[in-house]
Parts: C-alpha cells; structure tokens; sequence
C-alpha cells in the first residue's frame, strides 16, 4: 500500500466534489482572479504527521513544499507544508486539505499512543476493519505512519473465522476445515475456554481471543503454551492495551484507533 493507489486519488477527488460543488462563490467574489499566493499548514500541537503526499493530490496545479516526512514527530508552531500558486485555488482547497491532514495525523497520533503504551514489550498493535466508509487505505496508511501494524485490508487478503462463521458453519472445526482450503492466513476467533481447546486441537497457530479479561488470557497463554500465536481484542484501549501484553499476548487489535481518533488541531494560512 501506499499513498498513490487508485483508491486513495478516488478518495481526493471525491471530496474535492463534495466540497467545491459548481464553484467557490465566496472566493471568486471577493478574490482577483490573477492574485497569486503562498500558504502554509502549522501545527498548533504535538503529533506524528501523516498523510502529507495527499497534498500533491490535492494541489495538483500548485507547488507543494513539505520539509518534513510520514512518520515524523512535529512540535507546535511549526510549518508543516508550504503551498504557492493562484490564490483563488489555496483558498478553495484549504478545507479539504486540513479535514484530511487533521484526520490522518489524528489517527497516527492514537496509533503512537497504542505503540507508547506497549513499550518494552514482545505485543504489536494492529488495527482492524473500523474504519471511515471509502477511506480505508488512507486511515490505515495513518496508522502504519504512526507505528503500528495493519491487521488485512479487507475480506479478501486473509481468513478471519469469526463467532458468526462458526455459528453460520456448525462449529470451530467445520469453519476451519472449510477455509484451509483458501491458500490464505488463516486466523479464527475463540470466546471461551472449550472453544480454545477445540480450535488447538485442529491445528490452528493464530487464535483471536475476543472480550477475554488479561487474567484471562493469562491463563490463555498457560493453555496454548505456545501452539499458536496469541491477539486480544474487544475493546481494548491505550489505558488497558499493556495488561494484555503483559499476559502475554502477542497482539491487541484496537479499532479506536481508528473510528475513535481525535482530529490534530491544525491551521492553514495565507501570506
């Protein structure tokens, strides 16, 4: 994955259409057509930055100069972006570009969190499939930019047996038995002890134990001992995320990072 999928420019355009609908009116009554200007992103606080090619997408007529990489850690009061061209143009896109700056370093903001909070430990966050509707690719690059760990991208690039699977199929070993055959990575969800025991004894290495309490997965660990791989998941947040780890997981799944992260404060100016 990277920022210059199909999906992703899709993604731009879309929201370049939601916003700019037949024009700009305000811009274009009280702007001269031919003024030429310069602008720049500041940050008003401390977060990770990501999503910043998206600017190239956004200001594809413009020159965009971006000091700074994905993944970096910025201060407040800096100069993230730089952006110069016609002035009508800065201030037509300004507000899409920040709705999407302000998201993707909010997201990699709470990924850096989740990271922060199982440090010195053997556990990785992973993300999940909670994300906004169309922008999937854009909020897990975010999270990627912010250290964590993409969990698969969609129904199609791994096998995940959840509680329904299992009901749906008749039971762990029929839904595991049916999905060896998929060539893909398999990973199945257990709710309790017996599911657990059932779905080692056929030979499943990644077991996803949902709404298990950390003692529980304590004694998880003691069961599995070490069999198979170990992600916790169900509402896990940075504040409970290290008592997983520390029972023994090898991973917490977090959708807040996600559907839960708070926009990053920042501002758009014209010189």
């Amino acid at each position: 994955m990277d920022w210059s999928q199909p999906e992703i420019r899709d993604a731009v355009r879309r929201a370049l259409k939601e916003d700019i609908g037949s024009g700009d009116v305000t811009t274009a009554a009280c702007v001269p057509a031919d003024a030429e200007a310069s602008g720049y992103f500041l940050s008003r606080e401390s977060f990770p930055l990501a999503g910043l090619p998206l600017l190239e997408l956004i200001y594809d007529q413009e020159e965009v100069e971006t000091p700074f990489e994905d993944s970096e850690l910025v201060a407040a009061d800096v100069i993230i972006a730089r952006v110069r061209g016609k002035a009508r143009r800065l201030l037509t896109l300004e507000r899409t570009a920040l709705n999407f700056l302000q998201r993707t370093c909010g997201i990699a903001a709470e990924a850096r969190r989740f990271v922060a909070a199982l440090s010195g430990t053997n556990c990785r966050p992973l993300d999940t499939r909670k994300t906004t509707p169309g922008l999937r690719l854009i909020e897990k690059l975010s999270v990627r930019a912010g250290g964590a760990v993409n969990h698969r991208v969609g129904l199609w690039d791994a096998v995940l047996i959840k509680n329904n699977h299992i009901t749906a199929a008749g039971g762990v070993r029929e839904a595991f038995e049916r999905c060896r055959a998929a060539g893909l990575p398999v990973e199945i969800e257990v709710r309790s002890r017996a599911e657990l025991e059932e779905a080692l004894a056929i030979g499943a290495d990644h077991l996803l134990l949902d709404n298990f309490m950390p003692d529980e997965v304590r004694e998880a660990v003691r069961q599995i001992d070490g069999r198979a791989k170990i992600e916790a998941s169900g509402g896990i947040t940075v504040e409970t995320a290290r008592a997983y780890a520390e029972a023994g997981a090898d991973f917490v799944s977090a959708g807040a990072m996600t559907h839960s992260a708070r926009a990053v404060d920042i501002s758009f100016r014209i010189e």
